[in-house]
This record gives C-alpha cells, structure tokens and sequence, in this order.
C-alpha cells in the first residue's frame, strides 16, 4: 500500500515555530517547545480508502467495534437518568449516568432487536422496548420480561443490555465495543499530558454545530490536519498566519500540528506592515467597526495575544501566565482516528465520523469549549446542519462559519474527483501532510491490506 520514505528533511525556508516562539514577550508552556518530527513510511494512499464502498465496509466491521472514541460530554448527561446516544453507522450506543457513575449499552433491544432509545438525548428511569415491553435498568441489567411465563429458557443474570466500555478523560466520555480492548488511558499515551495546561474538564460547549458534508469522513477531516491547503482556501488570511511555518509532529495514536498567527505566510512576495498583519488575524467584517491601530515599536503578534491575554483574565484571574502562543496560534491535535482537540485557548474540537451508513457522507462537528467562571453553565445542544444547509446558519461560530464555508465548497468536489479519479493513489507532502501520514499509517495496522 505504502512506499517507503525517509524521515522528512525539507522544511519551509520561512522562520521555524521554535524560533518564532522564542522572541514572545510572554514564553510558552513545555507542551509547546516539545518536538516529535514524523518517521513513518506512508507518502501514498490507496483512493479506495475514500471511494470504495467495500473499504468502508471494513472499517465499520474491523476499525469502529475496536476503537476508542468520543462519544460525548459528561455535562451533557450530568444527572442520574441521562443518557446520550452516539451513533456511527449501523451502530447506536446508549450513554448513561447511573448512580454508580457513567455506563454504555447498544441501543438493542435483547428480545426481538428494536431500537430501545429513539431520541438522541434524553432521560429514563429504565429502558422499555417499544415493540413488546422488555425492559432493563439504565445498569443494563434485565427489569422485566413481558409474559416471562413464556420465556423459561431466558437466563435472568445472562440477559442484560449488550455492555460498551465507557472510560473518561478531561471531561469527554470515551466507549469502546470491544470489551477486552486496552484502558482508554493506555490508547491515549502522553496525550493528556499535553493538556495539562489546559484541562478540558474546566471548560464548557459553548457552542455546538454538526454539518452533513457530501465526503468521506476521512477525507473531511484530512482537509482540518494541516495548514497547506491555506494558500489557496483561504487566500484572505496569508498576511498573517504561517501556514507553510507550521510544525507538525506525531507521537504513537496522536499527532499535532502547529500553525503561528500574526507572522506572514513565507507565499508572500511582500513583507505585510504590522497593521496588515493584525488586520488579517483578526479577519474583521466590513461593517465591523475598523481595528486599533499597532502602535510603533508593537508587533501584531505581541497585541493580539495582549488582547487575548486580558480577555481570558477576565475568566481566570490576573495572576494567570497565559503566553502568547496559548492565545494566538493554532494548536490542533488529532487522537485517532477521529477526535480533534485543540491546545491553547483556541476553543475548537472537532469530531469527524460517518453519516447515514453511507462511504461517501460524514458528520462534522464544531465545538467551542471555552473557560469560564463561577458555575459551569449549560452545555449548549447540538445545531444540525444538513448537507445543503451553509455553515453561516449557525451564527454562534463567528467568523469561523464563513472559513468552513471555504473548505465545503473544495470537499465535494474532492470526492468527486477522487470518484472519477484514472489512478491509484494519492500522494502526500513529506512534511506538511505530516498528520495525515501517521493517521494512514495507524488505519494501515488496524486494516492491513
């Protein structure tokens, strides 16, 4: 499937992350200083990955019952009785809070196979089948059995909702249908170690946005794991984001990239004023009121993590260190195969999965996890876009809206390329595609070819 490559040499001639970082008024946390270039083997992948029903297939057999994945929030469940579902294909799973902490069941009734849960959220004392009445306690233990007269061969203690290992991490709630499958904690590794500094669990969904998006869920969320498309995606923001700077590094299940903002793009054929660099991250509306001005002797850099910087001590008190990357760069992790957590303050999460039970379909999802203080407020419900229904509809994104409105207008047209496509694979960057090899390279162990 892979040709073998060396480790990745060649980088951009512009100023690298490192010492970029190094020349902040106000120095990074560790996390942002580590570097694990990628040595992996994989520069090419096979179309089929994208295009192949059969391939697809395999994965909703072999990769989804096997792996972790993000299911939810613990907030969006916070009292006994809660459940969530979470589903992916043909799979549906109950998440649920029982007084003796977060469980998991298929959403499958034991008696006939009716789905037990119709609705997406919700709240029960029990789970009763709609079609003949079985029920079971939100433990997943048998309640009762219509007519049990009839059913003498039903072994009561053998008879529960089929068990999902339910694990947590930073606030999120994690399942796994395989229940001999490593701890959540060991599949993660030094991920959470990572965080740290920014613990997921003292935040809250501020905002919550799903789009159906005509594409693989792969290739969906490819186009979120680098900064090379920017150039031509995203044309208006190149004065003030180094994208071909990023550094991309990947260490066993995750990887991570990071993009700095306020310095320009080495694609440039001129050096952009500090006002221009400014303007540009703050990617105001024309009916915005116009920017401050970059006072002499201030880079943009330096005043926009300032801005930032007083914002969020607003929310965590003036004695806390918040460095300048933590509030302007682009920080973006990916624990495979689907989860997108974002470092830093950035308050972007994403999650990437099937849609429909269809290879050429996936959800999207956005969620703005923000610091807050005092009590924790609710956790706002998920917007539902379909897939012809615009990213811009869900006005609680911001300008972020309006950028994904750039990349769903390339990503159907990828598909339907890919579709079309007279050859058999794609070929990746050595470096900037760094996230994208490590995660063909993990779906090549859980699905050899």
């Amino acid at each position: 499937m892979a040709s073998r490559a060396e480790p990745p040499g060649q980088r951009s001639a512009g100023i690298s992350y490192q010492a970029l970082i190094a020349q902040d008024r106000v120095p990074p946390p560790a996390p942002l200083t580590w570097e694990n270039p990628l040595d992996v083997p994989t520069v090419r992948v096979p179309v089929l990955r994208y295009t192949s029903r059969e391939y697809y297939d395999r994965e909703i057999r072999e990769l989804w019952p096997r792996v972790w994945q993000m299911a939810c929030r613990e907030e969006e469940i916070p009292q006994t009785g809660d459940y969530h579902l979470y589903e992916l294909g043909p799979y549906s799973i109950i998440i649920v809070r029982t007084h003796d902490g977060i469980r998991a069941h298929h959403n499958v009734c034991r008696h006939r196979g009716r789905k037990l849960c119709d609705f997406a959220t919700g709240h029960a004392a029990s789970f009763i089948c709609p079609f003949h009445g079985f029920s079971w306690n939100i433990d997943g233990s048998l309640r009762t059995i219509t007519s049990e007269w009839d059913f003498p061969h039903i072994d009561r203690q053998n008879f529960g909702l089929t068990p999902v290992r339910a694990e947590l991490w930073g606030g999120w709630v994690f399942i796994n249908m395989d229940m001999n499958a490593e701890p959540l904690a060991d599949f993660m590794g030094d991920l959470p170690r990572h965080f740290d500094f920014w613990p997921p669990e003292e935040r809250y969904v501020e905002a919550h946005v799903g789009k159906v998006m005509k594409a693989n869920w792969k290739l969906v969320q490819e186009a979120f794991m680098e900064a090379f498309h920017v150039i031509t995606t995203h044309p208006q923001i190149l004065d003030g984001i180094g994208d071909e700077n990023s550094q991309y590094d990947a260490w066993d299940n995750f990887s991570r990239a990071i993009t700095p903002n306020g310095t320009p793009s080495p694609h440039l054929k001129r050096q952009p004023t500090e006002q221009e660099l400014f303007d540009s991250v703050t990617m105001r509306a024309l009916d915005d009121p116009p920017n401050p001005e970059v006072p002499d002797g201030m880079t943009a850099r330096a005043m926009l993590s300032a801005g930032a910087r007083a914002g969020l001590q607003k929310i965590l008190g003036t004695d806390a260190v918040i460095a300048d990357a933590e509030v302007s760069d682009s920080i973006y992790y990916t624990l495979f195969p689907n989860f997108h957590p974002w470092g830093g303050y950035n308050r972007i999460v994403y999650r990437f999965r099937p849609w429909d039970n269809r290879h050429d379909r996936c959800l999207m999802e956005c969620y703005y996890l923000s610091p807050f203080a005092g009590d924790r407020p609710a956790p706002a419900p998920l917007r539902l876009l379909d897939e012809d229904t615009p990213w811009t509809e869900a006005p609680e994104l911001g300008l972020l809206a309006k950028v994904f409105t750039q990349d769903t207008f390339n990503l159907p047209q990828v598909q339907a390329g890919l579709e079309a496509a007279q050859y058999q694979e794609v070929v990746l960057a050595r470096y900037q595609e760094t996230k994208i090899r490590h995660f063909h390279h993990l779906l090549s162990q859980w699905l050899p070819d």
